[in-house]
């Protein structure tokens, strides 16, 4: 059962002791154990959504998060795709941003010396054009000291060249994992691609070559179209699906990755609020990553961390890793 402690009345100081003849707030577990890391709880913010943490730092606490997964990292700066490269579909958003950023250099320079402080798992999403300038990239985040771990983005379906070229097949999939494996020696993480028809497969592949863990889904490849000037909306015409509306395909995709590897899964895709993430913990994942909802509320990582302890008490789990395959059949 969850452990319960006094809580105080408002008008007592801070570290007031108090006596149980007070009301009792319960508390669950929320520490997990993932491939390695120690996570404070099992919610972490995802790549492109959250930029490098700073920007969300007015709003809230970030060292509450059990992880920050920072913006795409290629070993060379990239422009990105050319405008328009957003869009807002029913129950979700297209982007076609193409993995916009300044490089790794310019990621050690400028941007971890920032972020470096943050009491918080914080994860670099590393891509690539090829095999070698991954293993490049991820050598360099490896000389990180407080960088414990990359996500091996496989999936991104918004760039010409690697990416999702990678993540659609066993062989290519296994192949960059295992040259990164090579000189990578801590977390690896790998995002994989829902642009498949066996996603189990890949998922075994990559474990097979020395994945950590795998998270999923990325982004579903989808276009829209304006129909008064008859031209696709985005620049590049398709782009990445995001949001509630792919949150289905998603939970399909853990439950059945879950089953087939033996290393953890970390679910996304279409989390809203606490009980998308509790679904997404039931049908298999160790934790679960918050994506597009953050434009939205920028709050809500926290709002989820109360809510899956709420859940956790009404439900007599003592602890959030309990949720992992608890689901009824």
């Amino acid at each position: 059962m969850p452990v319960c402690v006094p809580k105080a009345p408002s008008f007592l100081p801070t570290g007031w002791n108090g006596s149980k003849s007070l009301n009792m707030e319960c508390m669950a577990e929320l520490k997990i154990q993932l491939a390695g890391l120690t996570l404070k709880n099992p919610v972490m913010t995802a790549s492109g959504t959250f930029g490098y943490g700073l920007e969300y730092a007015d709003w809230m606490d970030l060292s509450r998060l059990g992880g920050m997964v920072v913006k795409g990292t290629t070993l060379e700066a990239r422009e990105g795709n050319p405008y328009p490269r957003m869009a807002e579909t029913p129950s979700g958003m297209l982007n076609a941003v193409g993995l916009q950023n300044g490089g790794a250099d310019h990621f050690i320079r400028e941007i971890y010396p920032r972020i470096r402080e943050i009491d918080t798992n914080i994860v670099v999403n590393v891509s690539g054009s090829s095999v070698e300038t991954y293993v490049a990239c991820a050598e360099k985040m490896a000389a990180l000291e407080d960088i414990p771990a990359i996500e091996l983005n496989i999936s991104c379906p918004n760039v010409k060249q690697g990416g999702m070229a990678f993540g659609v097949t066993c062989r290519g999939a296994a192949e960059v994992v295992r040259a990164v494996r090579r000189v990578y020696p801590k977390t690896l993480i790998v995002k994989l691609s829902p642009n498949v028809t066996e996603v189990a497969e890949i998922a075994r592949a990559v474990e097979g070559e020395g994945a950590d863990a795998v998270s999923l889904i990325n982004t579903l490849l989808g276009m829209a179209i304006d129909a008064e000037r008859r031209r696709p909306v985005l620049s590049t015409v398709t782009g990445g699906l995001s949001g509630p509306c792919v949150k289905p395909v998603a939970l399909r995709m853990v439950w059945q990755v879950s089953r087939a590897v033996k290393i953890p899964v970390i679910g996304m895709g279409g989390i809203t609020g606490w009980k998308d993430a509790v679904e997404f913990m039931l049908a298999g994942a160790s934790a679960v990553q918050v994506g597009t909802y953050n434009f939205v509320d920028p709050t809500v990582c926290l709002k989820i961390i109360d809510g899956l302890n709420d859940y956790c008490n009404r439900h007599g789990f003592a602890s959030a890793s309990e949720l992992k395959d608890s689901m009824i059949q």
